[in-house]
């Protein structure tokens, strides 16, 4: 009986300012960070979810938040050597940190590297001056197009974060942005949809946002372009290049374990007892205040019931182009495949799902109408 591959989250919650549109738990930086207690509390974090783990080694660790490039390379350094001195690292193990183009500087990006950051994920969103500022980032194109050239020359694999659908945005104005990120070349590109998410400004006054059919113009557009340069969609808003792919992030989306420390951090964690698999979410207080009492920072535990487990797998596993093996629910749930083969049965039907038994994945109109194939799981 094994478990799944483990990986590790760690939220850094700081910004310099909030976006009117980010629902992270991300709050505005004070005049000193405090670097050196967190990095403590993280680690202390760390502690208190050992006795979970069961000895496995970690595939991967992203760094996000918040802001991470707000800390210092020392301050990220202490917290990956702090890590590995308590969990084995995988011999390939990836090691992402999200970054802000508006605290770049080289020095600090070589900083990153030397501390073990092999992945470098920079929020770009867009390089235009004028949707920049709708958005409310401190950065200007000049300093996006610094940030993610610098990237691609120091760190192995870098993605780049860009959204469409942006207010008064145009078709052309999103395949301008989209055209000069390939331009740079990165490995992996995170391209998708401007949201509006409940409690965030854009929510309380939203914009005027493109109507659907020049939404619908940006994806076929943007998509046939990604294709065309050699950028594989393997996820709903995932491109990459051949072995560029996001391997934290297939950890989420194939049901692996992850252990979440920081502010808000959450985390999964499966376990056998009496030869049954227990599979327990956790998650830690949102506030940083209350995050430094080791009594208050676990914020709440659940075990998911097999009621809701296949919902909770292929609300991840569909995310995927090619889906994941059938397989791989027994072994990431603990249940047969019969538990939801009327609902299968159903989505096939309805064109939602391929006509593979031994593949759980979605037709392109599954894709297109995703939410719509994963309401068939939640009864």
């Amino acid at each position: 009986m094994s478990l799944p591959p483990l990986s590790l989250y760690v939220h850094i919650p700081w910004c310099v300012r909030k976006c009117p549109y980010c629902d992270f738990n991300s709050h505005a930086a004070p005049e000193q960070l405090p670097e050196d207690a967190y990095v403590q509390a993280l680690l202390d974090d760390l502690d208190s979810e050992l006795p979970l783990i069961q000895r496995r080694p970690l595939q991967s660790i992203f760094i996000g938040g918040g802001t991470p490039s707000l800390f210092s390379a020392q301050a990220i350094g202490q917290i990956l050597q702090g890590v590995a001195a308590r969990i084995p690292f995988a011999d390939d193990i990836e090691i992402t940190l999200e970054a802000n183009p508006g605290t770049f500087e080289l020095a600090r990006f070589e900083g990153f590297r030397n501390a073990g950051v092999n992945r470098l994920s920079i929020g770009v969103q867009s390089f235009n001056a004028e949707h920049l500022q709708r958005l409310g980032r401190i950065h200007n194109p000049v300093e996006a197009l610094a940030a993610a050239r610098a990237a691609v020359e120091i760190f192995p694999r870098v993605n780049l974060d860009l959204m469409h659908g942006l207010p008064e945005q145009t078709p052309a104005e999103a395949m301008d942005d989209l055209q000069q990120a390939l331009e740079i070349n990165p490995g992996h590109l995170s391209w998708y949809q401007l949201t509006i998410e409940p409690n965030t400004e854009f929510h309380a006054r939203p914009p005027s946002l493109p109507l659907d059919e020049a939404l619908w113009d940006i994806q076929e557009q943007g998509q046939a372009l990604l294709e065309k340069t050699g950028y594989r969609q393997y996820e709903i808003s995932a491109y990459a290049r051949p072995g560029q792919q996001a391997r934290h992030n297939l950890n989420y989306w194939q049901f692996g374990d992850y252990i979440g420390i920081g502010a808000g951090a959450h985390g999964k964690l499966s376990r056998y007892e009496g030869g049954q698999l227990i599979i327990e979410r956790r998650h830690k207080l949102r506030q940083p205040k209350g995050y430094f009492d080791p009594a208050l920072r676990l914020a709440g535990q659940e075990v998911i019931t097999a009621d809701e487990l296949a919902f909770e797998f292929m609300l991840n596993a569909l995310r995927l182009t090619d889906g994941v093996s059938a397989e791989l629910f027994r072994e990431r749930t603990g249940l047969s495949l019969e538990h939801i083969e009327p609902l299968l049965q159903q989505a096939r039907q309805r064109g939602l799902l391929v006509e593979a038994p031994n593949r759980l994945a979605p037709t392109l109109q599954g894709r297109l109408f995703l939410n719509d194939l994963l309401e068939l799981f939640l009864d």
